[in-house]
């Protein structure tokens, strides 16, 4: 399970919200990953996850989403701790 901790006012950056201002959630980004590269590597997934995160002006630690890769490529849940600060 990851965590990452952020402003409220920044949560439309993660999550999927069609009021948002923000162009493109992580959320969505993350799903749309998760749809097409299930079965790939973990080592192929994780720049565009990364990708994600810096358009997403998001910071998450290179474990997180190493962990997120790996469960893209298995199709297994991922949890995600969200403290709003």
């Amino acid at each position: 399970m990851g965590e990452i901790k952020m402003k409220g006012q920044h949560l439309d950056r993660l999550l999927a919200d069609s009021t948002s201002t923000h162009g493109a959630s992580y959320q969505h980004a993350f799903e749309r990953l998760a749809e097409s590269h299930r079965g790939r590597t973990a080592t192929a997934i994780l720049p565009l996850l990364r990708r994600a995160a810096e358009e997403s002006l998001l910071e998450f630690t290179p474990a997180d989403l190493r962990e997120q890769a790996e469960a893209i490529s298995t199709g297994r849940p991922y949890v995600l701790r969200v403290r709003v600060l």
